[in-house]
């Protein structure tokens, strides 16, 4: 048996992060992780006419990207997951219909990168493909007219709002090869304590962080402090905040916590509110940022929790909660 306690998986085979890519748009390029990022768009179009198509091109652009870095071809990949925000995930579908490949459309909200390279590593380690891509995006624009309300209309967000990044994140994770490797993953549950605000979505999430968080330490009986970083996906200040109380009163305590919803803003100088979010949030800082520390070896050993609001219109309209859910991959450099 590979499975570890009640939720965690051992990869036996480690499969190996062997390609990346990273690309954002203007507002993101202006924040402080701006040269970690492989590509950043001069505006939120694209080249394209719509925002939609604008994400469809900007996850089509982090995949081929990160499949040429790996040094491999589009011929070389066994299947892609792949996911995003919109209705039907339509971003990823029409982003990667023409490259030809094996396509599993997921969607897990904002945790959809962990998902999506927790699937793959599971297929790799099980010896059913040997080079696997996984990837998301979203687009500020999209998101806003989707969920919200179209940018014309000019509403204002309270400051327990985030800010959907515009961006995409794509790696490679194969059977062999240099690069960093995954050792265990944990699929999250669903967590629902009743939260209602679509404006405050990290109160939302932050609970199922926790859960995932502590069901990994309980399943493999791992120190907290034994990791040079946890880095959850998008929970923002506010989200962050109640993370480490909820830990905290669980019996841990680290200050190895860090948000990508939190690094890729400056919340002093950009208008982010309470930071970013979207499935592109987590991805582009993880195939930016956090692979260029793996890869320098200032980051040794950390634990990469993505965590998702389940929300549609639908059900905000209907006045259902926001249930959360996290997704966890522990990433080494041996």
């Amino acid at each position: 048996m590979k499975k570890i306690g009640k939720q965690t998986i051992s990869l036996n085979n480690s499969p190996v992060i062997t390609g990346w890519f990273s690309i954002v748009g203007p507002k993101e390029g202006e924040g402080p992780l701006n040269k970690y990022f492989d590509v950043v768009l001069e505006d939120s179009v694209f080249g394209e006419a719509s925002w939609e198509k604008a994400e469809s091109k900007l996850i089509q652009t982090s995949v081929e990207g990160a499949i040429s870095k790996a040094g491999l071809s589009i011929n070389d990949i066994d299947y892609i997951f792949a996911g995003d925000l919109l209705n039907q995930c339509t971003s990823s579908c029409f982003g990667l219909r023409a490259l030809n490949i094996s396509f599993f459309g997921i969607y897990g909200a904002c945790s959809t990168m962990a998902e999506s390279m927790l699937l793959s590593s599971v297929f790799v380690d099980g010896e059913y493909g040997e080079n696997i891509v996984a990837a998301t995006s979203s687009h500020f624009c999209s998101a806003e007219r989707q969920f919200r309300f179209p940018l014309e209309y000019g509403g204002t967000r309270p400051e327990t709002s985030q800010r959907t990044v515009t961006g995409s994140g794509a790696v490679v994770i194969s059977k062999k090869g240099n690069g960093p490797k995954i050792k265990r993953v944990t699929p999250g549950k669903i967590v629902d304590l009743g939260i209602k605000d679509a404006n405050n979505m990290g109160a939302a999430m932050a609970p199922a962080a926790a859960d995932t968080l502590i069901a990994f330490l309980d399943d493999t009986g791992e120190d907290i402090n034994s990791y040079d970083m946890i880095l959850t996906g998008d929970l923002g200040k506010i989200g962050s905040d109640l993370l480490k109380e909820i830990i905290l009163r669980n019996g841990y305590k680290t200050d190895k916590l860090y948000d990508c919803g939190l690094l890729i803003f400056d919340l002093e100088s950009q208008d982010a509110h309470s930071g970013g979010s979207g499935c592109g949030c987590s991805a582009s800082v993880l195939s930016g940022y956090i692979m260029q520390n793996l890869i320098s070896k200032r980051i040794r050993k950390m634990l990469f929790i993505a965590t998702g609001a389940l929300m549609s219109p639908t059900t905000t309209q209907q006045g259902e909660n926001i249930p959360g859910i996290a997704h966890l991959i522990e990433i080494t450099c041996d």
